[in-house]
């Protein structure tokens, strides 16, 4: 990760105000739709080997999506919720040290320079002035790596995951839908897969890993979570008649 954003031209992005932020929604999108893809398709999947008749496939496919989406936006609020409060616990912990003892956190900020390579007086200049400009932001980003005008937003991130769920959850949906009861399972299978080898791609590219490991994996435990739904609904179906 931190090579990838040293190597890139675009490495000042970093500082743009919002950018967090934009990360964490792009992040929870992308999680959702993976997750709303695998989960509705297992779920439909599974029902149509159980059964072609329409109603309970599409009531199965439905109850997933809403609950499923219910769910991921919960988690995700819950989740960032708790990140959001730490690092607003850690700024309030901040903010009580450099009014209670500015003298040892400017000493600290001078040793946090030199340990990335600064000599004793450029660091010990370098601590000065950001202390003099804004001491809080220079410990915050130098010391946790908190920018506090860019604190991750669990809202942003439970209606992202919620939106994101429902859109990959329509597409196994209609997959298993439209086509005709002969085509439906092969047909989702060939969308999901498709949609995972995507979702993969890009969830590697908002991470800097290897695009083309990620779209295997995924597009391998998709492939694996259908074929055991499909087979355990064959199997059940088999058993109830």
């Amino acid at each position: 990760m931190t090579e990838r954003v040293v190597d890139t031209p675009h490495a000042d992005e970093a500082h743009t105000p919002g950018l967090g932020q934009r990360l964490n929604w792009l992040r929870a999108g992308v999680l959702g739709a993976n997750d709303g893809i695998v989960s509705v398709a297992a779920l439909v999947v599974g029902v149509a080997g159980a059964t072609d008749q329409l109603g309970p496939i599409l009531t199965a496919g439905i109850a997933g999506l809403v609950g499923g989406a219910i769910s991921m936006a919960l988690g995700e609020y819950v989740s960032v919720s708790s990140q959001r409060d730490s690092e607003r616990a850690l700024i309030t912990k901040e903010i009580g040290e450099l009014r209670e003892m500015p003298d040892e956190e400017l000493e600290e900020l001078t040793q946090l320079y030199r340990d990335r390579g600064l000599t004793d007086a450029t660091a010990r200049q370098v601590a000065k002035e950001l202390t003099a400009h804004d001491a809080l932001s220079a410990h915050l980003e130098v010391e946790l790596g908190i920018d506090q005008n860019d604190l991750v937003n669990p809202w942003h991130a439970a209606i992202s995951s919620a939106i994101s769920f429902t859109l990959g959850a329509l597409l196994p949906l209609l997959a298993i839908l439209l086509p005709p009861p002969a085509w439906r399972v092969p047909v989702t299978f060939v969308a999901v897969l498709i949609a995972l080898a995507i979702t993969g791609t890009v969830s590697a590219q908002l991470g800097g890993s290897g695009k083309s490991r990620a779209a295997i994996r995924l597009v391998l435990g998709g492939a694996l979570a259908l074929a055991v739904t499909w087979l355990v609904g064959s199997l059940l179906g088999t058993t109830v008649a």
